[in-house]
């Protein structure tokens, strides 16, 4: 599977972004999807996730309230709604895809993602 996250870009604080994550060449109703984010302090932190039917989500508790994901099977991706963006939100952002399913304790860790996009810059700055 093949993802390619987009939306990212430049934010006054308070403000919101929609990133989006798209599979092209084949279909990811299937696969469980996260966010994950990076700095070059930090190591890659987990954002958000979505089981495959939409149905669960789980989000890291730094974001919660502020952030939704969700999923549009029919277009084959999945959003980020961020909103009340603060600067210790600018990082990379990247959505991963399972090719299992994963128990929710290991929702929040990336080696168990299998397919990778190639990150989008959220900057959130006055």
């Amino acid at each position: 599977v093949q993802l390619q996250a987009s939306g990212g870009g430049l934010v006054q604080p308070g403000g919101s972004l929609r990133l989006a994550c798209a599979a092209v060449g084949r279909t990811l109703r299937t696969n469980g999807v996260a966010w994950f984010r990076q700095t070059p302090e930090k190591e890659r932190e987990f954002v958000a996730a979505v089981r495959p039917s939409g149905g669960d989500r789980y989000y890291a508790d730094s974001v919660k309230g502020r952030f939704t994901i969700s999923r549009d099977n029919a277009k084959n991706a999945v959003y980020l709604q961020m909103n009340s963006l603060e600067p210790e939100d600018t990082a990379v952002y990247y959505c991963a895809a399972s090719a299992s399913y994963l128990i929710t304790s290991s929702v929040r860790y990336p080696q168990h993602y299998d397919y990778w996009g190639q990150g989008t810059l959220v900057t959130v700055s006055s």
